[in-house]
Formats: C-alpha cells, structure tokens, sequence
C-alpha cells in the first residue's frame, strides 16, 4: 500500500495525517465544517484514504491551519508516492458545479511549482473559512509535494460552488496522476524526486 502518517505540531497548529493513495475510509476533522467538506471532496473525488485531525489557533484566523493541512498533505503525498515509479505522472480535469467551471492540471515531477488563476472574493465561507485560504492551500500542497498545479477558475458566480469545483478538479486530476500504468518512472532523467 501506497501510504504515509505524519504529525506537525507547531506554536500555532497541530496536524496528524494519514494518506492512503490507494483507497480506503476518509475521516477529517480540522475545526472549520466548510474546510473539512471540501478536504472530504479532496479524499472522495481522489479515491484516496485520508484522516486528519487538526487544530489550530483559529480564534486568529483560518491561515495558520489551512497551509498547514496543505503542507502535511504535501509531505504525505510525497512519501506516499515513493520513487513515483509506474505513475501516469500527467494528469488534467475539468470538473463543473452548476454554473461553475474549474480546471487543475497537475505534474508529478519532483518539481513543486503553483499556477492559481481563480477570481475569488476575499470573503469567509461558513465558520470561519477564508476563501483567500484556498490559493495557499494549493500552493502548499505542490511545493511540499513536488508537484506542478496549474488551477483555474474558467467561470462561475457562487463561491462555494468555484471553491468546491476546483477541489473536485485537483481530486481528480490526482487520483489519474498517481495511478499506477507502468513499471518503470515516467522520465528520461530517470528520476522524479527533483
């Protein structure tokens, strides 16, 4: 199994995760509902296991424990996948939500970079989520992964729905990205660990 656990505890946060990329029970309780709705779309969508209990001093805001959650999913997934041999490494998709079109295109290439195009408002979704969180999220998520993302909002009117169709486009984007098709890592260098 394709696996990895890891803990974070800083002056700020503390995250326990573990990511099973292969499938299994999804379990996620970070403190911010709306947070934890769009993390269970990240684990349903991906076909990934995924439990993460987190907390964080979010009576400052929502910034410390959103980055965090996406660096600690970065490490995992970048433990998870090993050496990435036999990965499909490129993947896309385009994921809508009634009126709200989304595209992630991700890389595994050992090579952390972040493209996020989303006109989102700087605005707090449910209890405490602000949505300006979710570029940092994604950025986190591939620099601590080793992954190229490029993210884009093509259209849309309501932020839940924008929020949540970009999540469901990274989901499945790497759920295709990290299943295995072949024997050998997908690059002339021969590695994809940096």
């Amino acid at each position: 199994m394709r696996t990895a656990t890891l803990r974070r505890a800083t002056t700020e946060t503390e995250v326990n995760l573990t990511l099973q990329l292969d499938g299994g029970e999804a379990r996620i309780h970070t403190g911010l509902g709306y947070f934890d709705h769009m993390l269970m779309q990240l684990a349903k969508h991906g076909g990934f296991g995924l439990d993460i209990e987190a907390r964080g001093d979010l009576p400052v805001d929502s910034h410390h424990l959103v980055e965090d959650v996406g660096l600690c999913l970065g490490d995992a997934l970048k433990e998870a996948l090993g050496d990435r041999a036999g990965v499909a490494r490129y993947a896309h998709a385009y994921v809508p939500l009634d009126e709200a079109l989304a595209r992630v295109v991700v890389d595994l290439s050992g090579r952390p970079w972040c493209e996020f195009h989303a006109d989102l408002p700087a605005i707090i979704l449910g209890d405490g989520f602000q949505v300006e969180m979710v570029r940092e999220f994604f950025v986190a998520l591939a620099m601590r992964g080793g992954l190229a993302i490029h993210a884009d909002l093509v259209r849309g009117v309501n932020t839940h729905h924008k929020v949540e169709a970009l999540f469901k486009a990274l989901a499945r984007a790497l759920c295709q990205a990290t299943r295995i098709e072949g024997g050998g890592v997908p690059s002339t260098k021969g590695t994809l660990s940096a």
